[in-house]
């Protein structure tokens, strides 16, 4: 079979159909592309056209309250900055993971209307002339294009309110918790009307929506259904009413939730979190029939420098993932620092490999 583009190949695996081989997609920390540039990596070329992995292109637009940014402290290892959210939170400079959430202005209701009438649609939160600079060569080259929406319940509980306060607002002020769910969506589909109607048209709509962690769920089920299904069928309505595919990335053990993800119509399920208790081979038995997937490779695997742990995982899972098609190839949550260039040269050629469809 000739080499696949990109597009051509993500798109038989959303279709179920086989390619010449499965997609390769990963996601690097910050840090570890800094390890990479120092192993020999050039800083001119991307990390997936330096390894020779498939490229998604991303769209994005600001639906924030656009609070002022400032940085508040600096040393060697952290900044302290506030966000366009209105959070206080300390970043890492040279290492990787998730930034350390400090304080929140959105505290209430009432804090929530300020921001709510700062959220409007206008124009000038599209990066147009990034568009106009890379959209023509995304096309040629044949990458698969992504519009990334921010909104439900990681991105209120992390980046607008705090985990403790979304969690009792849940159970105490539903109302105020799907108000601020709705209004980011609201916001953002507007602006991705504008984007696809100037001709900046994508392929998928992508969100994160980390709703579960080691074993267990942020929630209930019912709870799920009564709050933020309602505004994930939004999404996925519209995104099904342009004729593109929807991606859910949701961390953790989510289990208890595919049987709405797939009744709802989310077209692909990433990442699969293996540490967290999902098996992406049982997941794959009872649902890749109505679900696609992307990633279900352990992360933790890739911390034994020789990677025979990571192949021989990797031997195991791949060839029942990629039957019939309906599989991208990643890990099951991000790479970390700890992996070399080699390393992650090993990773793609036994990806490769095993992805192979000859």
């Amino acid at each position: 079979m000739p080499a696949m583009t990109t597009r051509e190949r993500i798109g038989r695996m959303y279709a179920h159909q086989e390619a010449d081989r499965v997609p390769i997609v990963d996601t690097p920390w910050a840090s570890t592309i800094e390890r990479w540039h120092r192993e020999g990596m050039p800083k001119d070329v991307h990390f997936t056209e330096f390894f020779g992995i498939d490229h998604i292109a991303s769209i994005h637009a600001d639906n924030s309250p656009r609070f002022p940014v400032k940085v508040l402290e600096e040393t060697e290892d952290y900044r302290i900055v506030t966000s366009p959210w209105g959070v206080t939170l300390r970043q890492w400079t040279h290492a990787g993971g998730v930034p350390e959430f400090l304080d929140f202005t959105v505290t209430d209701r009432d804090q929530w209307q300020k921001a709510k009438e700062r959220m409007v649609p206008d124009a000038d939160r599209v990066d147009w002339e990034h568009l106009k600079r890379n959209y023509a060569r995304w096309r040629k080259d044949g990458s698969w294009i992504m519009a990334s929406l921010w909104f439900g319940f990681d991105v209120t509980h992390a980046w607008m309110v705090g985990t403790e306060r979304l969690l009792m607002a849940m159970a105490t002020d539903p109302e105020w918790v799907s108000d601020m769910m709705n209004h980011y969506l609201d916001v953002h589909l507007q602006l991705f009307d504008m984007i696809w109607d100037a001709g900046y048209t994508f392929d998928e709509v992508n969100w994160p929506d980390d709703m579960g962690y080691k074993q267990s769920q942020f929630f209930s089920v019912s709870m799920y259904q009564e709050l933020v299904k309602p505004v994930h069928k939004r999404a996925i309505d519209w995104a099904h009413a342009k004729g593109v595919k929807v991606r859910l990335h949701s961390c953790g053990d989510i289990r208890p939730f595919i049987p709405d993800f797939a009744e709802m119509g989310v077209d692909m399920l990433n990442p699969l979190e293996v540490k967290a208790g999902v098996d992406p081979l049982a997941v794959k038995r009872q649902y890749g029939d109505k679900l696609a997937f992307h990633g279900g490779l352990n992360a933790v695997l890739f911390e034994e420098p020789a990677m025979d742990a990571m192949r021989a995982e990797m031997q195991r899972v791949v060839p029942v993932m990629k039957e019939g098609g309906g599989y991208i190839l990643g890990s099951d949550h991000s790479v970390p620092d700890s992996v070399s260039v080699q390393q992650f040269q090993q990773f793609v050629e036994e990806a490769k490999q095993l992805g192979s469809y000859e």
